[in-house]
């Protein structure tokens, strides 16, 4: 019975996530409350820097350069402002003149890349038994997202959408393959690029919504990660530069210094976007481009990870920096000084020949050579000779990216060395089951959104069913509460469509209804009942729907198939409201 509750919650979770777990800012009507600890409850925590304020304006890093030319030059050479480029990236890459083909392994569909003239396409095709061709989608590409350290993916426009395309490059094979996720199913062009994902790739992207890929234009104001992800708007410090404002203190408080911001206020900044994957769910009414450097994250986002188990493999170090970072113990003995720019300077990045002398010539800023019982000879035999972080920061291979590795950031003295007590006991008595990591330290505890808290669990019950239970609370205490979230509203509609009570579907169609007045666009609320009831399908009959009826409706826009599905489904679902 227990079971049988996971999966159906599960479900309910997994086709209402593009509208639950890090949707739009609060619609229209929304009861939730802001969290208490924001604004002035933080204030006592901070060094305030005033362009952190509200209000105060983006100018672009090219407006940097006037004064900081020497920090722009070398920023240049970082991975960081490589993060997003136009596809004249692709030139550097040979043999595109001729198309690179890939085959799906689980299905009967074939992707290529190639190059026509000055632009580069994408192309998606299927053959019949006899090899003919039954239908081909071409798509130009419009950005490359990456920096190519580990490989890049390539973003194709569609009106004011944006989607990923289904190869990727891969530097360490020097190969194309398939994009990250697109193993397990065909997403065709249909994977929408979402504000949680577009926000730590580019420098100021214009999402018009938090999901579904809808941008305006132009999509990005500036296309690559620059100075003011860090350093917050600076409109104010321009200004006041410009006509040489005298500075107030010994600080030019007219700019975030992340090296003035207390130690985890700082690593704030960096936990933006390195730190996540298991749950990162939306304060209400917050986006993403609401975080201000300076400012506590956790006034606009939760950031919650999975408990760690005795016994369990390490988890994969794709965005996992932070917490392994504070269960080394160099971050332990030091009292937490051990910050991420402690490392990590943005403005510069060592070559990959620089690298052993550059990070041991930071390990050596606390250490000393002796602090290392490997006998010299010992170290200087090894390739890289004398390589700190090479032995006690080894890379790991990335298990949701192929072909990818990434540093682990838990410092120890010897491979194989056990985690320290403390990584079993960071929950609290309000989640004993989470790991909430960006609370801010010293504060009185203040709650969490109840709406937040349901978007976390949408998240984390798609990655382990245990947490149904929790997914399912959250759901009914803010229905009781009468929220108007368009997300909680389509939910409680597919849930009670899975009930076999009297008036079920009545009930339903009325919480559809008010997820449409909320401001949730038909199609969305289409796509994930249509889903959802593919699902139940398949768990009630001994032959299950094929796999083209559930597939995405975006899995060919356009098209006339997609077209005359879209007509049906919406004109079901406007019959279903009005019963």
């Amino acid at each position: 019975m227990r079971s049988a509750f996971r999966q159906v919650v599960r479900s309910l979770a997994v086709f209402a996530f593009p509208l639950i777990a890090l949707s739009a800012p609060t619609a229209r009507g929304q009861k939730e409350p802001p969290p208490e600890h924001s604004a002035a409850h933080s204030t006592p925590f901070l060094v305030e820097f005033r362009n952190a304020a509200p209000g105060v304006a983006y100018v672009g890093s090219k407006a940097c350069q006037e004064c900081h030319g020497d920090i722009n030059q070398s920023f240049m050479k970082t991975d960081m402002s490589r993060a997003m480029s136009l596809p004249s990236k692709l030139k550097e890459l040979p043999g595109l003149d001729h198309p690179a083909t890939v085959k799906h392994p689980k299905a009967n569909r074939y992707y290529q890349v190639y190059r026509r003239g000055a632009d580069f396409f994408q192309s998606e095709y299927e053959l019949d038994a006899d090899g003919k061709e039954v239908f081909r989608d071409e798509q130009k590409i419009s950005y490359i997202m990456g920096s190519g350290a580990n490989g890049f993916t390539c973003l194709v426009r569609r009106g004011d959408y944006l989607f990923e395309a289904p190869l990727s490059y891969y530097s360490r094979t020097k190969e194309w393959n398939l994009s990250p996720g697109y193993e397990s199913t065909d997403l065709s062009f249909s994977r929408p690029i979402e504000g949680d994902c577009i926000f730590c790739h580019s420098g100021r992207p214009q999402p018009a919504e938090e999901r579904g890929g809808k941008f305006k234009s132009p999509p990005f104001l500036e296309l690559s990660i620059g100075c003011e992800i860090c350093h917050g708007p600076g409109a104010l410090h321009v200004k006041e530069r410009r006509r040489a404002a005298p500075l107030r203190g010994n600080i030019d408080r007219s700019i975030v210094n992340p090296s003035k911001l207390p130690g985890w206020l700082a690593d704030n900044i960096c936990m933006y976007c390195h730190q996540g994957l298991d749950a990162r769910a939306l304060m209400p009414g917050k986006g993403y481009a609401d975080f201000r450097p300076g400012t506590p994250l956790a006034d606009t986002l939760a950031i919650f990870v999975l408990p760690i188990r005795r016994g369990e493999p390490p988890g994969d170090p794709l965005l996992q920096h932070f917490v392994p970072k504070t269960l080394s113990q160099c971050y332990v003995k030091s009292g937490g000084r051990l910050l991420c720019i402690t490392c990590h300077d943005p403005h510069q990045q060592p070559t990959a020949r620089e690298v052993p002398a550059y990070y041991r010539n930071k390990c050596l800023t606390c250490h000393t050579e002796k602090s290392c019982t490997l006998p010299l000879r010992a170290r200087l035999a090894k390739t890289p000779p004398n390589d700190c972080a090479g032995c006690h920061m080894a890379k790991q291979s990335v298990q949701q990216i192929s072909h990818s590795s990434l540093t682990d950031h838990r410092i120890v003295a010897r491979a194989g060395e056990p985690l320290p007590e403390i990584a079993y006991h960071m929950t609290t008595p309000e989640f004993p089951d989470l790991v909430y990591i960006d609370a801010i330290p010293q504060a009185a505890p203040a709650p969490i959104p109840p709406l937040t808290v349901f978007r976390a669990y949408s998240q984390l019950v798609q990655l382990n069913s245990e947490y149904a239970a929790g997914f399912d609370s959250a759901l009914d205490s803010l229905a009781k509460a009468g929220s108007d979230d368009p997300a909680v509203l389509t939910v409680m509609g597919l849930k009670l469509m899975s009930a076999d009570v009297p008036r079920a579907q009545a009930t339903a169609a009325e919480y559809f209804a008010r997820a449409l007045a909320a401001g949730s666009p038909i199609r969305r609320i289409s796509n994930c009942l249509r889903r959802f009831r593919c699902s139940l399908a398949r768990r009630r009959t001994p032959s299950p729907p094929s796999s083209a009826a559930c597939k995405p409706i975006l899995t060919r826009p356009g098209s006339t198939v997609c077209s005359r599905r879209c007509t049906l489904l919406s004109t079901r679902m406007t019959t279903h409201l009005r019963r």
